[in-house]
């Protein structure tokens, strides 16, 4: 059989890992990730990367756990592995901390994490406006170095990286035999897909070097989480809203609810402002399509929309996203089923 080949769309955190993934499951397979923006101008570059799942309302629950278990279970391998600092993934400890009781006491990603437990009545002393909280151990990953690092293991494996815009992704064929489309918000655009929507995140990038735990309101507004070049306090959550221009009274009210819960950080200095937009819908979109055009065929793969909840489930939706284009190649090589009319 010949070299089936497939172009993955975008290369913020689900292009990588999907690139990367697809080589294990798709033999003989060439990998050529094409985007207009690589890393650090990505919007995986300015998120956290804390893994602490966000619940998808149209994804089964035990999917999430799945996906979230497999993404754990990944990356705990690297921060115990000699690659941890080039990969720039390592665990960190902290709270989360709810101001009334939450509805569950328990989340469903509680026996993934390590240690999970809830947290004494002389760790509540640290914050006197909340009233429950959860302890444990969990993952990080730094996106300005881990996105590199994946990148390195695409082209390791022979992939290709092309700097170039797509508009339609009819322009891949007949190129590529397989597409993969981790767009993001580009979906609206290249999958015509309307329910697509940015969910804009303000965050300050901050040094505060003898911060070691994580701090996390849990409506998930409040945060930080010390990462190893600096400390990341956010955030926002503004639905619709594209502006990618820090807005300085947004800084303001984020620095000061963060110095509520940590108050040494009215010590913290060289401070800068991020922003990046998150690509939300209801639920992650992994599904195969056939694009047809007159005789043409197109087999695609979507997988994007990830929202807030990008670093915990990557690795689990690039592994699904690859074993469906596992399943294009496979068809692929199959005689086309003749239509019934």
């Amino acid at each position: 059989m010949d070299t089936v080949r497939i172009a993955v769309v975008g290369a913020g955190l689900m292009g990588l890992s999907t690139a990367v993934c697809i080589p294990t499951l798709v033999p003989r397979c060439s990998v050529t990730v094409i985007a207009d923006k690589f890393t650090p101008d990505t919007t995986s570059d300015v998120a956290a990367g804390i893994l602490i799942p966000h619940a998808y309302p149209d994804t089964p629950v035990h999917k999430q756990k799945q996906w979230f278990r497999e993404t754990f279970d990944h990356l705990f391998s690297i921060a115990n592995s000699a690659e941890a600092g080039d990969a720039g993934v390592y665990l960190v400890s902290g709270w989360q901390i709810f101001r009334s009781m939450p509805t569950e006491e328990v989340p469903f990603w509680a026996d993934v994490v390590l240690g999970f437990r809830k947290m004494t009545e002389a760790e509540l002393k640290k914050f006197p406006q909340h009233v429950f909280g959860q302890a444990f151990t969990t993952l990080k990953c730094e996106g300005p170095v881990y996105l590199p690092w994946l990148e390195k293991r695409v082209k390791r494996s022979g992939g290709l990286m092309v700097p170039q815009r797509i508009e339609d992704l009819w322009e891949l064929h007949p190129s590529f035999d397989i597409v993969v489309n981790c767009s993001g918000l580009g979906s609206r655009q290249l999958a015509g897909d309307s329910t697509i929507f940015p969910v804009r995140g303000q965050v300050l990038k901050v040094q505060a070097p003898w911060l070691k735990h994580f701090i996390r309101d849990g409506s998930g507004l409040t945060y930080i989480y010390p990462g190893t070049s600096n400390v990341t306090l956010g955030g926002t959550r503004q639905k619709g809203d594209w502006n990618l221009s820090p807005d300085a009274e947004i800084s303001r009210d984020i620095f000061s609810r963060c110095c509520a819960l940590e108050p040494s950080l009215h010590r913290a200095c060289d401070i800068r402002e991020k922003v990046g937009l998150r690509p939300s819908r209801p639920g992650i979109r992994l599904q195969k399509e056939l694009l047809a055009q007159d005789s043409r065929r197109l087999p695609v793969v979507h997988h994007y929309g990830h929202g807030s909840g990008g670093f915990s489930m990557h690795w689990g939706t690039a592994l699904e996203a690859a074993r469906l284009v596992n399943e294009c190649a496979q068809a692929l090589g199959s005689p086309a089923p003749k239509s019934k009319l």
